[in-house]
């Protein structure tokens, strides 16, 4: 008796080991990945660029830098507005132009006089960037800099004073505003410009000139968790254009070794990414609202419509971007009512064509799954969890996922992310829908990356299967919603 009592208690001992879930082990990761700043960035989306200074009043796009303090005069301004505006249109941070390239500032900075301070606005005791900056922080918004290299006021651009004035201009910026999530440079540098009133054509090296290790260094000393924006990253790059449109194959990474901000003749390379690149430097996608950044009165008929602002939400977020979008303010120092109508708008199209996840809890299948642990299977891609995700083995770079609705729906939209914490690794798949009682494919795609939104022709299904038919290594899948 007592024989067979040990017997049962060992075939119950070996039942239970069984149904444990197995211990497979975690993948490697792909390298390069995110730091834990890009990945809060990634997860932002939605960012807005707000481009404000003396060229709002003299209807330029660049000034020339002998712009007069006292033209900047806005009479009506409400910086509460525009960061309301921003907030219900979904924007995660503001970045705002502190100083553009005619060098005026939109703080009281100890070092110019070309600056708010010699304004009529407020007196001369106004602060642009600080209404800003405590305006966001009131909101729950992130606040940004942009602060020009270029200056086209300054006498002494292009000798080494220059860059000494504009690392002490980030010094005030840094140690009186922050925190600050996002610092914003381009590649503008050099030209004509008024410069003290020797009214001539500069040229620099912007390989070398501003010494750029030295200065971010400088600034990540104040702001370690800060990313910085340029051609080249390091934290995020330009995406190319001012169109809104990230490439179809968007990888997150780039070789950064030879490029600089404003050099020529890369805007393909920062398009699309490099599949191999050293670096996890994603594009941001910077656009306007209008057809210029900063705000002119001939252009209010010309603000984006919400529908094209939906199309650019796709081509940027839905290729694996961020968007910038710029939102300027006009010369009452408000957000326009046309800007204001195209956001609102625009965001009720996102909660409309976005409300219901048909995938959320669905049946889901995978070909197979990491080590047949429940840990990897296919039902994460599902479960509203960023943090799981559906994997192979290591030696197994394509696969299926199936996914079952609970009844036949009309459907629009496939959305996707990677687990881009391990990497970034599909390199193509398609989408198929079951119908007419066979699949049918109505998508094919190269990359995903952090998310990867399939605009399909509508399409009555029931199921919807997604076949990864390359990948740098085994797919690590952590969503898939249907829309």
């Amino acid at each position: 008796m007592k024989t067979t009592f040990k017997l049962l208690n060992l075939f119950l001992l070996c039942l239970l080991a069984s149904c444990a879930k197995k211990e497979v082990a975690a993948p490697q990761a792909v390298l390069p990945v995110p730091s834990d700043a890009q990945l809060a960035w990634h997860e932002m989306e939605l960012n807005a660029f707000v481009h404000f200074t003396t060229n709002t009043f003299t209807d330029k796009e660049w000034g020339f830098g002998d712009e007069k303090t006292t033209v900047f005069n806005p009479t009506e301004t409400n910086v509460d507005q525009w960061v309301t505006t921003l907030k219900d249109a979904g924007f995660k941070g503001v970045i705002l132009t502190s100083k553009h390239h005619d060098g005026f500032c939109l703080w009281p900075s100890k070092y110019t006089e070309h600056s708010i301070k010699n304004s009529p606005y407020k007196g001369g005791k106004g602060d642009i960037v600080k209404e800003v900056s405590e305006s966001c922080k009131k909101h729950g918004l992130k606040f940004g800099i942009y602060l020009s290299p270029w200056d086209r006021n300054r006498s002494d651009y292009g000798s080494p004073a220059y860059v000494e004035y504009y690392r002490n201009q980030l010094k005030e910026l840094f140690t009186t505003y922050g925190p600050v999530f996002e610092m914003w440079f381009d590649g503008a540098n050099g030209g004509d410009g008024y410069y003290g009133g020797a009214n001539e054509k500069r040229k620099i090296n912007g390989a070398t000139y501003y010494d750029w290790p030295t200065t971010l260094s400088m600034v990540r000393e104040m702001e370690p968790n800060v990313i910085f924006f340029s051609d080249a990253g390091p934290g995020v790059r330009w995406v190319g254009n001012e169109n809104g449109i990230a490439g179809e194959t968007n990888w997150n990474s780039i070789t950064p070794d030879t490029l600089y901000a404003g050099k020529g003749g890369i805007e393909k390379l920062l398009g699309t990414g490099s599949e191999n690149g050293t670096h996890w430097i994603p594009a941001e996608v910077d656009v306007s609202i209008r057809p210029g950044w900063f705000y002119h009165a001939k252009e209010d008929s010309l603000v984006k419509t919400p529908e094209k602002l939906f199309d650019i939400y796709l081509t940027s977020v839905g290729r694996g971007s961020n968007l910038l979008l710029n939102v300027p303010p006009d010369k009452r120092g408000l957000v326009h009512e046309n800007d204001v109508k195209a956001l609102k708008e625009w965001r009720a199209m996102l909660d409309a064509e976005f409300k219901t996840n048909l995938a959320a809890k669905a049946k889901t299948e995978a070909t197979s799954y990491r080590g047949e642990s429940d840990v990897y299977a296919a039902s994460n891609i599902a479960d509203g969890n960023k943090e799981t995700y559906w994997a192979t083995d290591d030696n197994v770079t394509t696969g299926a996922l199936e996914i079952s609705l609970e009844k036949v729906e009309p459907v629009k939209y496939i959305v996707l992310q990677e687990y881009i914490k391990l990497g970034q690794r599909v390199k193509s798949f398609n989408v198929e829908v079951w119908k007419d009682n066979s699949w049918q494919k109505v998508a094919d795609a190269t990359t995903i990356g952090y998310k990867r939104i399939l605009k399909i022709d509508p399409v009555e299904t029931g199921k919807i299967r997604i076949n990864i038919t390359a990948s740098k290594a085994c797919p690590l899948i952590s969503t898939v919603e249907v829309f």
